[in-house]
């Protein structure tokens, strides 16, 4: 267990950076964003359940909601209403076609119902899920057009008896690096060779005791190809110049997010790569951004063909798919990423 801080102390530096995002705030104090939002339980924020099968009927009952997951380096956020969940002991869903999760229930230890000033003298209402560790998982706000007369039976239906201003959370998980054995290069592209569905790819690697970075710094033509950092800018404008449909894959260990349809408006700002549509937004760090790669999967709807970004540290940022239920769309997605620069220079094995 990390160190328990004082709520008090939390509190005090709260109220000294007022317009800080809780995040910033958290990481400049060194601790769980968890952590300064259970410094201020009482206040505005009330601990709640993180069982899925009790958050998610109670969330369709707000109507039309803002859901956000996020990474270190990306964020998705998608407009719609939690309908068609389906739950279960090792990964749970919500499909429709506004919001598309995949959930994963060991990773949803902490929940709070908060209740944020605005400066217009309103409340920004949200759901905010955590991991053990304190990070967050994932997150959903409500809008002009959710039910609000639902939010206080949802707040005191979900309500803990535990509302302590103080927790404690695990330490990180460390993060996995690539992991690759060039002894078995021939045995993955024969593996590679039997996918018929890119969920069977991870199984794959790690029957192989590898993981996905590894297996692709390893596999070569025709299964990869490694791409220049700035690809995926290329392609996000590409794909808005052109309204080539696509899926887009954002996630932590808790929670992956997709959404599914054209990008309309990319704007650049700093480091950050923004789609500002109504109905998504996607913020993606660029300069985070160390390796991309093509990666060709076999599925029984032809070739599913991803662009695939990676950090410094080998941790996935976002994948990119065309939509295989729409041909002609897979197509343009497969010319568009085909045309897409390649590394000149394959970094060593």
């Amino acid at each position: 267990m990390t160190q328990t801080p004082n709520p008090v102390e939390i509190r005090s530096a709260r109220s000294q950076n007022p317009k800080m995002r809780e995040r910033d705030l958290s990481d400049k104090l060194g601790i769980a964003e968890a952590q300064l939002l259970a410094a201020h339980v009482g206040q505005g924020v009330t601990r709640i359940s993180a069982d899925m099968d009790r958050i998610m009927p109670a969330l369709n009952r707000l109507g039309e909601v803002m859901a956000l997951t996020r990474n270190e380096s990306c964020v998705i956020e998608k407009v719609g209403i939690y309908d068609g969940y389906r739950g279960g002991p090792h990964a749970a869903l919500v499909v429709n076609d506004e919001i598309d999760l995949r959930m994963f229930p060991r990773h949803w230890q902490t929940g709070f119902a908060v209740e944020k000033p605005l400066e217009d003298g309103g409340l920004r209402r949200s759901i905010q899920i955590f991991d053990g560790a304190g990070d967050a998982v994932h997150k959903v706000f409500l809008r002009e057009n959710s039910v609000l007369e639902e939010w206080d039976g949802l707040v005191a239906e979900l309500k803990l008896a535990d509302q302590l201003d103080v927790l404690e959370v695990t330490e990180r998980q460390p993060v996995e690096t690539a992991l690759a054995d060039v002894d078995k290069a021939e045995r993955l592209r024969a593996e590679w060779d039997r996918i018929t569905d890119t969920h069977q790819f991870l199984q794959m690697v790690r029957k192989l005791r590898m993981n996905r970075l590894g297996a692709y710094r390893i596999a070569g033509a025709p299964y990869v190809r490694a791409l220049a950092t700035d690809s995926v800018a290329a392609m996000l404008l590409q794909a808005a110049e052109t309204g080539v449909p696509i899926m887009a894959f954002v996630g932590n260990m808790g929670c992956i997010e997709i959404h599914t349809g054209p990008i309309e408006t990319l704007k650049p700002m700093g480091p950050w790569l923004n789609v500002l549509d109504p109905g998504f937004n996607l913020h993606l760090r660029a300069d985070h951004i160390a390796e991309v790669w093509q990666v060709t999967k076999a599925t029984r709807r032809g070739d599913a063909i991803s662009v695939e970004a990676f950090d410094k540290d080998g941790v996935l940022i976002v994948q990119f798919f065309g939509v295989l239920a729409d041909p002609d769309a897979a197509q343009r997605w497969n010319k568009m990423v085909a045309g897409l620069e390649g590394l000149k220079q394959a970094e060593p094995v």
